[in-house]
């Protein structure tokens, strides 16, 4: 099993989001579940959750996450002859909503973690959890196995020792064709709330090692917005597509 994983991120959120829920649920997610028809067998979306100031600095995505599975990387259809419909014409500039602000994200994941560094030590009514959702690339220029060795063999130890992550685990993006493999990882560090961030992130964070080709001086050593986003979100999704959104004809 796979999901395409899409982050959005809107300029004017206050103003876009209205116009962004009603054109995904309308023209959106039907076109997508008309071209991948039986293949698609769950397409939900998170709306993110409202960052405290702090957390702006990390590449945050405040609009959408959305994730479409499907059992196979054979079973997940190519582009289409058609285009999709990505004009939404009630938005000014004649742009979509969430095209206004940071530049969408695509990668696709196995549907489980490749790792899972922390996991199984609480049950779901123990603790509150609160997901730090991360997608990375390392920088132009650095082997991909030469990052791989740092956040495998050094940076995820050192996470672990955030005073309050509860959970963390990591999808290793896989190659689709006629798509350029532009993020390497997709990771979710998981706190009760935005005190155990806090304290994991800013206040009493672990002493981390940066890797020599670091183009960022400061963790995750990754440059916000280029090769580092992220955002937050809730256990569950706001919304399934498959239930609420009629097909497209």
């Amino acid at each position: 099993m796979i999901k395409d994983v899409i982050m959005l991120d809107a300029a004017d959120l206050p103003n876009e989001l209205p116009a962004f829920e009603r054109w995904y649920l309308r023209y959106h997610a039907p076109e997508v579940m008309s071209r991948r028809g039986p293949f698609l067998v769950r397409f939900v979306g998170y709306r993110p959750v409202p960052p405290i100031p702090e957390a702006l600095a990390y590449g945050y995505y405040n609009l959408r996450v959305t994730e479409a599975w499907f059992r196979s990387v054979e079973e997940r259809p190519l582009q289409a002859l058609l285009s999709f419909r990505w004009v939404a014409p009630w938005v000014k500039g004649n742009v979509f909503p969430g095209q206004s602000g940071l530049p969408p994200i695509e990668c696709t994941v196995p549907a489980q973690p490749t790792e899972i560094f922390l996991g199984g030590k609480f049950q779901a009514d123990e603790k509150t959890i609160l997901r730090w959702f991360i997608v990375t690339k390392y920088p132009e220029g650095v082997p991909v196995e030469e990052g791989e060795e740092w956040f495998l063999n050094v940076h995820s130890k050192e996470v672990l020792q955030q005073p309050g992550l509860i959970a963390y685990s990591s999808h290793r993006t896989i190659a689709i064709p006629g798509r350029p493999y532009r993020w390497h990882r997709v990771t979710e560090q998981w706190y009760e709330d935005f005190h155990g961030w806090r304290k994991s992130v800013i206040d009493a964070p672990p002493q981390y090692t940066p890797p020599s080709w670091a183009k960022h001086n400061a963790y995750p050593f990754l440059e916000p917005r280029v090769d580092f986003a992220s955002t937050f979100l809730m256990e569950r999704p706001t919304t399934d597509y498959l239930r609420e959104a009629t097909a497209y004809p």
